[in-house]
């Protein structure tokens, strides 16, 4: 069994709980509607997205800045269409 299997729906959403009401909003809402979608690697490379921090990520999430990890910055813009629809 792969480490990301253990990874949950409810569990992702309790890591999206931030400092910040509007992380916890984008970020729950991508759970919501992309959580079934996710391969194992995109669910583990969102659990370690979740270890940034607030800023960073919101920064990011606005388009502040880009991650120079391509990976991180593919993810970042899927939870930003999701987020968009």
């Amino acid at each position: 069994m792969s480490q990301s299997a253990n990874i949950s729906a409810s569990q992702l959403r309790w890591r999206c709980r931030r400092g910040m009401l509007e992380l916890d909003l984008l970020l729950t809402a991508f759970v919501e509607m992309e959580y079934n979608s996710l391969t194992e690697q995109d669910t583990l490379l969102f659990f370690r997205v979740l270890d940034y921090q607030d800023q960073t990520l919101f920064d990011l999430l606005l388009g502040k800045t880009v991650s120079p990890d391509l990976a991180v910055a593919a993810l970042i813009n899927r939870i930003r269409q999701a987020i968009r629809n």
